[in-house]
């Protein structure tokens, strides 16, 4: 009993702090707050693989928090499994981001942590027209992978190289009906540090693609061995200043 009150009361505070966060001006927010809404939020999502296994790391701050210590558990063992062989082998993870690069809390996001790394106020302010921009017909979902360099190099490698063709194959937005969209236009990682761009079309038959009764939004992308994603995004968590952002 007394332990699903914690959950609870914990379960409270999160979203208490989930609300607030999105209240504030992004331009009030803190380095922490811009890392949640690009890596934890209704618009970004990290999916963590480690030593060869896939670890999901949901929206719920209480999934990523069990997450958390199921890795040090796994670690732990590791650790001490090493000790006895006299082995020093550390598990080797990556995180996998994905975002809605089209949401406007995630272009916030992404320019409040350049400003906070100090790049320079003419730069800033340059970049803040980009946190307005009307991303249109199109849905942008974008991946950056870190981690592991040899794991993060091979994952760069392989979205580099990537053919759009056979993506539009396997890479899809999936509605909580099952109707989907698929891959529309694809754009490699460039320098700008936003990872690949998959770009979908925003509208399908003359109505949006995503709205209020949507459910959720399933993104999928497979890339032969070297890359699966599978991420889920709580529509009705998605509304920022009054309106549904994606």
């Amino acid at each position: 009993m007394k332990r699903i009150f914690v959950v609870c009361a914990l379960i409270g505070l999160f979203a208490v702090a989930a609300v607030a966060q999105k209240n504030k001006p992004w331009t009030e927010w803190t380095a922490k707050d811009a890392e949640k809404i690009l890596n934890d939020s209704a618009w970004g999502q990290t999916q963590t693989e480690e030593s060869g296994g896939s670890q999901s790391t949901q929206t719920s701050a209480i999934s990523s928090t069990t997450a958390s210590k199921e890795r040090n558990v796994r670690s732990a063992d590791a650790a001490a499994t090493s000790a006895q062989s006299g082995e020093t082998k550390a598990p080797v993870a990556i995180h996998y981001r994905v975002r809605f690069l089209s949401a406007k809390p995630i272009r916030a996001a992404f320019v409040r942590m350049v400003e906070l790394q100090g790049a320079p106020a003419e730069r800033v302010t340059e970049l803040k027209t980009f946190v307005d921009r009307d991303f249109g017909d199109y849905i942008v979902i974008t991946i950056t992978a870190e981690g592991d360099r040899r794991r993060q190099m091979a994952a760069e490698q392989a979205l580099s190289t990537a053919d759009e063709k056979a993506l539009r194959e396997t890479t899809y937005l999936e509605r909580k009906d099952g109707t989907r969209v698929a891959l529309s236009q694809y754009r490699a990682p460039s320098q700008d540090g936003l990872g690949a761009k998959f770009v979908f079309p925003r509208t399908v038959g003359g109505k949006p693609f995503i709205d209020a009764a949507a459910g959720e939004v399933k993104f999928e992308i497979e890339l032969g061995k070297a890359l699966k994603i599978n991420r889920r995004f709580k529509v009705s968590d998605m509304m920022y200043d009054g309106k549904l952002e994606f």
